[in-house]
């Protein structure tokens, strides 16, 4: 089989459970990450749509992720139209790529002195 040829990972990706902390505590900042690794040749245009509770989405906030690359997309950083992720909100993502791809989703808690770490795999459809 040429591994070059099959393609790896997927279109559609979900993350469910996002929410980033209003405070932090010690140097370090509470923050999420969506990580997109790109496998292929050619640069792959990932539009990320944010659902909230109780407003309408952002839709389709486009990044660029080169071919044969990783990108880390600080999610406090996304934003369209002036709209923004607010802190201390609850909201879910939907991530549509051009090809595909393949998507981790990272959070730091430092809300308190002992910080945690997690990290997953997004749901693929």
């Amino acid at each position: 089989m040429n591994r070059e040829a099959a393609p790896k990972g997927h279109s559609l990706w979900f993350i469910p459970d996002g929410y980033i902390p209003p405070e932090s505590s010690g140097s370090l900042e509470s923050h999420e990450s969506v990580c997109v690794l790109n496998c292929n040749k050619e640069d792959v245009t990932v539009a990320i749509t944010v659902f909230f509770e109780d407003r309408p989405p952002i839709e389709r906030i486009e990044v660029v992720v080169e071919g044969r690359r990783t990108k880390h997309i600080r999610t406090a950083g996304l934003q369209k139209d002036g709209e923004s992720i607010p802190k201390g909100v609850p909201y879910a993502m939907e991530v549509e790529a051009s090809l595909p791809i393949i998507v981790q989703y990272s959070r730091l808690d430092a809300t308190q002195p002992a910080n945690a770490l997690m990290s997953v795999i997004a749901f693929p459809s």
